[in-house]
């Protein structure tokens, strides 16, 4: 619609539906730069988008349920229990309350935070929609921003890749927003003592944790070589944009340096970062953080000869193994078909390919520029990379797949592996 542009003119539906699925899904990836191009309509039915995708659909009708006194249905409940991935329904009503009441606490903190501080650079009431939109693009992992009509288009965060205040304020919202509801929920119950959270609580924030400080010291020595993008930055500096970089490639899209100038080492450990992703039940995407570590675990299993997969003295389902390797497959499959395509039609460099299509897979957001350059085939392909993303790439793929139930175990044998 012409009022969602600055412009006052009609924008492609393409481009529209490029925006709208990129919002929805949570991702950041842009044909448009969101501050210059759209209005400030357009940027509220986008950051809408973006709230909507991030806490889920069904935790938004179960809201509105709620509030008009109807009865959540057990079917309701059961679609609900698989959205925010829990095993059991009970509880689950209250869970949900918790998430809402939870989101709204953590943006709204959020948002005053930065609202203060951008009210220095743009007024006050500037300075509060920008604290409101960029807190809550922050915790559903989205990586949209305005400032493009101030510090140039497609700017990001890099005139702030100093600034304490929103490096960590933006940095803290996307980690609380990818960790995932189920954690927040046992370190609001058992604060911090570890032993009583759930397997997959400490699974999480002992895998988080690690990515978090192994990102943050590989980017700072990559990047601190002679002639790379951080060499003759302040060590305050340094130190933030390492860690910046490391936060928002867990599926954020926001960036304080120039991705597109990355060295060539920082842009796969990006890519990594990227494939791995946030965790099960959160707004980040990737094959998430517990896949990652069950296929670590069946590595090492399989080295020591053990055939069970243990962790915390608990034994893992039999079946953790088999998912955790199709949904590596499956997301790894499907960027890297992209991947090529792109690389056939254009000559751009591997590392910039690999960033776009693994980015949008992951729902990331994250660009080294050449979305924008793409053909409209090649975006209806990153659309769907997206929609992947978000809904679950193996629940997409299993979608196509016509179940079958044997009940005759073929005769065993042995091949040679490796």
């Amino acid at each position: 619609m012409p009022v969602s542009s600055k412009t006052g003119q009609w924008t492609s539906f393409f481009n529209s539906m490029f925006t709208s699925t990129s919002a929805t899904c949570v991702t950041g990836l842009v044909v448009k730069d969101t501050g210059s191009y759209w209005s400030l309509f357009g940027q509220t039915i986008i950051i809408l988008l973006i709230q909507i995708g991030g806490i889920g659909f069904m935790t938004i009708a179960t809201l509105f349920s709620i509030a008009f006194g109807k009865k959540i249905s057990l079917k309701q409940r059961g679609v609900l229990q698989e959205s925010v991935n829990i095993d059991h329904p009970g509880g689950i009503i209250g869970l949900t309350k918790r998430i809402i009441k939870g989101t709204l606490l953590v943006e709204f903190i959020g948002a005053f935070i930065l609202a203060v501080r951008f009210s220095f650079d743009f007024g006050v009431g500037r300075g509060i929609f920008y604290g409101v939109f960029h807190s809550i693009s922050a915790f559903c992992n989205a990586g949209f921003d305005l400032f493009g009509a101030h510090f140039g288009e497609y700017s990001s965060l890099t005139h702030y890749k100093d600034d304490f205040t929103v490096n960590i304020t933006i940095s803290t919202l996307i980690i609380i927003g990818g960790i995932g509801f189920l954690v927040w929920d046992d370190i609001l119950k058992y604060k911090l003592n570890f032993k009583k959270y759930s397997l997959h609580s400490k699974i999480v924030l002992s895998v988080t944790a690690f990515l978090l400080i192994a990102g943050t010291i590989l980017f700072l020595i990559i990047e601190c070589l002679p002639n790379r993008q951080l060499e003759n930055e302040p060590v305050i500096s340094k130190m933030l944009q390492s860690f910046f970089q490391s936060v928002t490639t867990r599926t954020a899209g926001f960036n304080t340096c120039d991705i597109g100038k990355l060295d060539s080492g920082s842009k796969l450990i990006s890519v990594i970062l990227m494939f791995i992703g946030g965790s099960p039940g959160s707004t980040a995407g990737g094959i998430k953080t517990t896949t990652f570590f069950v296929i670590i675990l069946s590595f090492v299993a399989t080295l020591k000869g053990t055939p069970d997969l243990s962790i915390f003295k608990k034994r893992l389902e039999q079946d953790a193994a088999r998912k955790a390797l199709a949904v590596f497959f499956v997301n790894f499959s499907l960027a890297m078909i992209v991947a090529v395509v792109i690389s056939i039609c254009h000559n751009f460099n591997l590392g910039d390919v690999l960033i776009e299509t693994f980015s949008a897979v992951d729902t990331v957001g994250m660009s080294s520029g050449i979305t924008r350059s793409l053909t409209g085939t090649e975006k209806f392909l990153l659309m769907i990379l997206m929609y992947c993303g978000r809904v679950g790439s193996l629940s997409f793929a299993v979608s196509f797949a016509k179940s079958k139930v044997y009940s005759l175990r073929r005769p065993e044998t042995k091949i040679s592996i490796g």
